[in-house]
């Protein structure tokens, strides 16, 4: 289920084989961007369907994943799995872009909450 106030990260898409970055993330370093393309894609090509990254409105990532109904070939338990192998392995990356999307957008939000003061 999506949050309201939740800002996609980036995401892969298994039935149409394409990768998304949001533009409002742009400014990662090329690096950073590199590895989400790369998790993300693997993750779609080892469990399928969809899998996004996305920020809550508390700025904590979370993984979200959907299939299509009729798709037979996802992976359910897999994608669990999978999950938490990404989260154990990439925790590092995981942490450094919440700390990044506080900077950036809690100053965002903060500026736009003391302008409507």
């Amino acid at each position: 289920m999506k949050e309201e106030n939740s800002l996609v990260l980036c995401g892969a898409n298994a039935y149409e084989e394409k990768f998304y970055l949001n533009e409002q993330f742009q400014k990662l370093p090329q690096v950073v961007k590199d590895e989400l393309q790369i998790m993300c894609v693997l993750y779609t090509q080892d469990v399928g369907g969809i899998f996004l990254l996305e920020f809550d409105g508390r700025g904590n990532l979370h993984f979200r994943t959907e299939a299509a109904e009729d798709d037979f070939s996802y992976d359910e338990i897999g994608s669990v799995l999978k999950i938490k192998e990404l989260q154990r392995t990439k925790e590092g990356l995981l942490r450094s872009l919440e700390m990044y999307y506080q900077l950036v957008f809690g100053a965002e939000a903060g500026k736009a909450a003391g302008e409507r003061a």
